[in-house]
């Protein structure tokens, strides 16, 4: 797969798996604007994935910003010419048990995977249809769209919302060639996760593949989704979680 002189937007990509996508996407050689609410973070990822090029720029602020997800994609413009590709990887997790869920939680668990995941499909396609050359949107869902989770009935209501939210789009967007995906990741090591100690044994001993993804197999499938090989892919999740939903053993058990 070749990203030559597109140009892609990845939320919530300062670490694990979307700066692992942007790493991709200018490894094949894409202009990408790398957004994470962490200043430092962004800039941080920038500084190793670009090695010296002008191919990838770090935008900090909050993806769940409706004027900041205006100003991702004026900014993908001014700066490279347009916008072909954009990735709502921003999320959130907030655990909590059901009979205590903060309210406050709750919203900000939406605004942030709903909200803001909304939001820039709406920018960008706006955009990609005032350019007429079609375009590639991707959510980034999870596992617990699919199998109930513990702890975490706010975070895969978002998640599953997400999955609908794709399949509608593509009665909004295919009359512009503008294509929606979802990519649902399982148990990933990412330095988030690995911290945990007991996360690589846990996940090793319940995923039937023998341990979890590491955050190149979950940018592997997201990248072909986005890419012009996935020209006839619209309305789809893929699930990449080496068999945990086929058989779904919790963790908790």
């Amino acid at each position: 797969m070749r990203f030559d002189n597109k140009v892609v937007i990845v939320t919530g990509a300062g670490d694990g798996i979307g700066r692992e996508m942007c790493r991709q996407l200018v490894d094949k050689g894409a202009k990408v604007i790398l957004n994470d609410i962490d200043a430092a973070l962004a800039e941080e990822a920038v500084a190793v994935i670009s090695n010296g090029s002008n191919n990838c720029i770090p935008l900090a602020g909050d993806a769940a910003d409706l004027g900041f997800v205006r100003e991702m994609v004026d900014t993908a413009v001014n700066r490279f010419g347009k916008l072909d590709i954009a990735i709502a990887n921003a999320g959130i997790t907030l655990f909590g048990d059901f009979m205590e869920y903060p309210p406050d939680d709750f919203f900000r668990v939406m605004q942030v995977n709903l909200g803001g995941s909304f939001f820039l499909a709406q920018a960008a396609s706006r955009q990609m249809k005032k350019q007429g050359s079609g375009g590639s949107i991707l959510f980034t869902s999870s596992v617990t769209a699919h199998q109930a989770h513990k702890n975490l009935a706010a975070y895969g209501m978002s998640k599953a919302a997400l999955e609908m939210l794709a399949k509608n789009l593509v009665i909004e967007l295919s009359p512009f060639n503008i294509r929606v995906n979802t990519i649902a990741p399982g148990a990933t090591l990412t330095s988030r996760t690995q911290d945990d100690p007991e996360y690589r044994a846990t996940w090793s001993r319940l995923t039937p593949i023998g341990h979890p993804a590491e955050v190149e197999d979950i940018a592997n499938a997201a990248l072909f989704l986005v890419s012009d090989e996935a020209r006839h892919v619209t309305g789809q999740s893929l699930v990449v979680d080496g068999g945990w939903t086929s058989i779904s053993p919790s963790p908790y058990e």
